[in-house]
């Protein structure tokens, strides 16, 4: 009868999978990168709006598979020794409202502290106990609940990345966080120019649309992925970094197209427990291992995303999360 690996021993029997295919890195990274700009060439080229619509859709979806792979070079899974790469990855930060400076302080923290209760939510959403919720005043149950809301999330172009990820972060500590200051000029200026020159439709197809599309697909996914039914968060001194990964984190079941967009970062249970596995090793990783494919899950069909959506607050008692109804 086969030993089932768990812990520590299964994030060591997974490191032969956190070795990168060099030129796969590059193709996925440059073939991304020209879609893109094939894209919005389409947009500003063709005389045809419903096409235009179709192609501002496209370059939303493919700025989240750019952005996944820039979080994995952020995670030093791919193309790590690379100047050129760092060039591009830094560039795509800024572009993206998400300059190295925050995104790796913020996500870095994520990975050591998920799902930790009583834990400083820097790069996570927020979570409250039912006790400490009821505690609250108004004004903290109120500003709880829209950081959470719906509406937040699916607008994380403003609320996320522009508010949160930029100004936020750059009022906090502005020399450190001097990039932020950098995206932001840049994002206004250049929306500006597009503006003035072209029109508010064209600002609209290649810069508000994608921008809103692809910055609230990303919001939702890393919210769902750890705000999902059954998903555990425990107090600090029970928590253990290889069974948030495994209990605190879902698998995203996504269909092959989906999957590509979103650069299979649905298999988060596995990217928690080895962040240096790159992304197109995730599905070979899974099907290697029995142990990872007894996960939890959820999806981005309609009934899954309202069920994560009414998630709340963690009730202590029922080991579980909840909505407010009776908080």
């Amino acid at each position: 009868m086969m030993t089932m690996l768990c812990g520590k021993q299964l994030i060591l029997a997974t490191k032969p999978f956190a070795k990168e295919n060099i030129r796969q890195s590059w193709f996925y990274t440059l073939s991304t990168l020209t879609y893109i700009l094939f894209t919005f060439a389409g947009i500003i080229f063709i005389p045809y709006l419903a096409l235009k619509i179709c192609l501002s859709v496209l370059a939303g979806l493919l700025l989240v598979r750019m952005f996944v792979i820039y979080h994995d070079h952020q995670h030093h899974s791919i193309l790590i020794k690379s100047h050129f790469a760092d060039f591009i990855m830094t560039a795509f930060g800024i572009y993206m409202l998400a300059p190295t400076s925050i995104w790796k302080r913020s996500h870095d923290h994520h990975h050591n502290h998920n799902s930790k209760l009583f834990s400083a939510s820097i790069g996570s959403f927020p979570i409250a106990t039912r006790q400490k919720f009821s505690g609250m005043s108004v004004r903290e149950r109120t500003t709880y609940l829209a950081i959470r809301h719906p509406l937040t999330i699916a607008f994380g172009y403003i609320s996320m990345f522009i508010f949160g990820m930029c100004i936020g972060s750059f009022f906090s500590a502005p020399k450190k966080h001097v990039d932020a200051l950098v995206a932001l000029i840049i994002h206004f200026v250049a929306a500006f120019c597009i503006i003035f020159f072209a029109g508010w439709q064209l600002w609209f197809l290649v810069y508000f649309l994608p921008f809103t599309i692809a910055c609230g697909l990303g919001s939702y996914l890393f919210y769902a992925q750890h705000n999902f039914p059954g998903v555990v968060f425990a107090t600090n001194k029970d928590w253990a970094y290889e069974k948030a990964a495994l209990e605190s984190s879902s698998y995203m079941v996504m269909n092959p197209v989906m999957k590509w967009f979103t650069g299979n970062i649905g298999y988060h249970h596995i990217h928690h427990l080895n962040s240096k596995i790159p992304f197109y090793r995730l599905p070979e990783t899974m099907e290697h291992f029995t142990e990872l494919q007894q996960c939890k899950t959820t999806s981005l069909k309609i009934k899954d995303i309202v069920a994560c959506l009414r998630l709340k607050i963690w009730d202590a008692e029922k080991g579980r999360m909840t909505g407010i109804e009776k908080a």
